[in-house]
């Protein structure tokens, strides 16, 4: 096995890099005057409601710090919630509470915090700690998924989500980042969770990494990937494909949770994807956009366009 690749070798694997992304993709398919669309997670949210996408119920929202003395009345009968900045990135400052008992909060990972912790907490989001920039920030308090049982296995002290990949309409490629207790329940793999590539026809496992290692089974259930099937995968792609016509955006990354009751739901979209998906997928993102690029037609319906990239990007037995 060779332990350098040089940079036109990953060319000709179709290996795409940041600056391609950002001048070829990002910079030709995404007008800027589209961002804040997804870059603040409440107008995100309160889009998707217009056009009748799924997402987690929104519980209230925090805007100045003076509104910070009402947070225990807004929190009343809150048995679980998560509260997270408006302009976060990264999975940084999402704070998830999965139980409470009177003022004690129980965090997924079973710290504990109490009520000025919480209050501190959106404090520090208000203040912008978290945010794009360091600007002052919203945030905003949602309900806590209660993620499908049939992933139990896959993700610890978190709720795991999916991440689609999103060109011109096509889902081009997907994997689900499963959280572990190095990411401190958050599904990022930058913090050391689980990214599970997934093959778009079927949505079954392809190929499992952390920390860009490949791994065989979750490090702290122990359970192996290797039989990981998704659930809902037509509607799952359905769902993250309806979004190109929601915001305009032609390349971005859908990130999807699949609630116990509600099934797929939309939990944030991102305009600047990263690129560690093709190594969960152990394949390249330029060839699958090139490949949509030289379409000699484009299918205008959402279900057309989902039918044909699990035609042309599954990966064949």
């Amino acid at each position: 096995m060779k332990l350098f690749i040089s940079p036109r070798e990953l060319r000709e694997h179709g290996v795409l890099g940041m600056n391609s992304r950002n001048v070829e993709f990002i910079g030709r398919r995404n007008p800027r005057r589209l961002f804040p669309l997804v870059d603040n997670k409440l107008k995100t949210k309160r889009i998707a409601q217009e056009h009748g996408l799924t997402v987690p119920e929104l519980y209230g929202v925090v805007e100045i710090q003076h509104e910070i003395q009402f947070l225990e009345k807004m929190l009343e009968g809150l048995q679980r919630f998560v509260i997270k900045p408006v302009q976060g990135s990264g999975g940084k400052g999402i704070l998830v509470i999965s139980e409470r008992d009177g003022l004690s909060f129980t965090k997924s990972s079973g710290a504990v915090l109490g009520l000025r912790d919480i209050k501190r907490h959106t404090s520090n989001i208000l203040s912008g700690l978290y945010s794009l920039g360091g600007k002052p920030d919203v945030a905003m308090i949602e309900d806590m998924i209660i993620f499908d049982p049939v992933l139990s296995h896959y993700s610890y002290e978190g709720v795991p989500d999916i991440r689609v990949i999103v060109y011109r309409g096509f889902p081009v490629m997907a994997m689900i980042r499963c959280a572990t207790h190095e990411s401190d329940g958050k599904a990022n793999l930058h913090q050391g969770a689980v990214g599970v590539g997934l093959d778009i026809e079927t949505g079954h496992s392809v190929c499992a990494v952390q920390n860009n290692i490949k791994v065989n089974r979750h490090p702290d259930t122990g359970y192996g990937f290797e039989d990981l099937q998704l659930p809902h995968w037509e509607q799952l792609l359905m769902l993250a494909c309806g979004c190109y016509e929601m915001t305009g955006l032609g390349y971005f990354g859908a990130d999807i949770v699949l609630d116990k009751h509600r099934g797929p739901m939309i939990l944030e979209l991102n305009a600047r994807p990263g690129l560690a998906i093709q190594i969960a997928n152990l394949s390249g993102l330029g060839k699958r956009l090139k490949t949509i690029d030289k379409l000699p037609s484009m299918p205008e319906t959402v279900a057309e366009r989902v039918a044909l990239s699990r035609q042309l990007f599954g990966r064949q037995p």
